[in-house]
């Protein structure tokens, strides 16, 4: 999931977000945030939805599938 943390910390950088003030926006921890974005672990399938409508991206874009 390489491209997902990629594309999740260049969407929050472009916002000027940090990482507590998106898991604020999104209802979870800072930690998560960090632990997706350094590829520690994946999003459930709900936060990928929650993140995609967030930034309006899909989440076929989120996973490296279009760009």
């Amino acid at each position: 999931m390489k491209i997902f943390a990629q594309r999740l910390r260049e969407l929050r950088q472009e916002k000027n977000l940090s990482m507590k003030q998106l898991a604020k926006e999104l209802n979870i921890t800072d930690a998560a945030i960090s632990n997706w974005e350094n590829e520690i672990n994946e999003p459930k399938i709900s936060y990928l939805f929650a993140i995609a409508k967030f930034f309006n991206v899909s989440t076929d874009y989120l996973l490296g599938l279009e760009d």
